[in-house]
């Protein structure tokens, strides 16, 4: 199993995780061109893709995925919720799968197990893929951790984890008081110290890759993240990842 990224942040976000012959589209917020261009860098094609699976209605994540899924024949699962808030007309020509939030479901070689997060979206969900043997966590687009959550994280071989924010940076910078209180809040995003408790919750026997993702470009650095997610796992800084928003990251193994 391996995992990659072709950028993560507010501009446009999107995970690629390969199991066997099965290769699926985490979030698509790229449109047509870039997309094919950032899977280029990766070796891959549009026509490699099996499935994209779709966390939310925000447009750095939805935006490009009914472009991407009517253009190539890629069928796309989401939530029931994401798909009204998201707009059915915008799938038209598109094959969907509603899942639930709940309950995991088989895309061939791969296993889906969403989970639901608060997050100011419809029904937003974060997913764990299992290929049988190992597993991999997404984390990102949610204002706090719950019981729920870490459970479902508990046993993951690799976890992609939103790094979204230094809570002193938001704080004092020059965001208008609303947008603060919403980025920082219960359906916001996930700031650099509430990472690094979730993180420091979860058993780390198994744990051979975490990444810091999606951060802000005003209100954090990948050195802060870093820092964080390093003082959770005991362990030098330079082990943890950073998907950029950018280049993202290269393809990660594991074993």
């Amino acid at each position: 199993m391996r995992f990659a990224s072709l950028g993560s942040g507010s501009e446009g976000n999107g995970l690629v995780v390969r199991a066997g012959a099965t290769c699926l589209l985490l979030d698509c917020g790229f449109g047509l061109a870039e997309t094919r261009r950032r899977l280029a860098r990766l070796d891959l094609e549009p026509e490699q893709i099996n499935g994209i699976v779709v966390t939310h209605e925000h447009d750095d994540h939805v935006g490009g995925v009914a472009r991407l899924a009517r253009k190539h024949d890629i069928p796309v699962y989401l939530t029931h919720g994401t798909l009204m808030a998201a707009g059915v007309s915008r799938f038209d020509g598109v094959t969907l799968n509603v899942i639930d939030s709940h309950a995991a479901l088989p895309v061939e070689d791969i296993e889906l197990r969403p989970f639901p997060v608060p997050h100011d979206a419809r029904e937003p969900v974060q997913f764990v893929f299992g290929d049988g043997d190992k597993s991999l966590g997404v984390l990102t687009d949610t204002g706090v951790s719950t019981a729920h959550i870490e459970a479902m994280l508990s046993a993951v071989d690799a976890l992609v984890l939103e790094c979204n924010h230094d809570l002193d940076l938001l704080m004092n910078g020059a965001y208008p008081p609303r947008l603060k209180q919403r980025i920082a809040g219960r359906l916001g995003h996930l700031d650099n110290g509430t990472a690094c408790a979730l993180l420091g919750a979860l058993p780390r026997g198994r744990m051979q890759h975490v990444v810091a993702a999606h951060l802000s470009k005003q209100n954090n650095t990948p050195a802060l993240a870093r820092q964080a997610l390093a003082r959770a796992l005991d362990c030098d800084a330079a082990w943890i990842g950073v998907a950029t928003q950018d280049d993202g990251f290269g393809w990660r193994d594991i074993a």
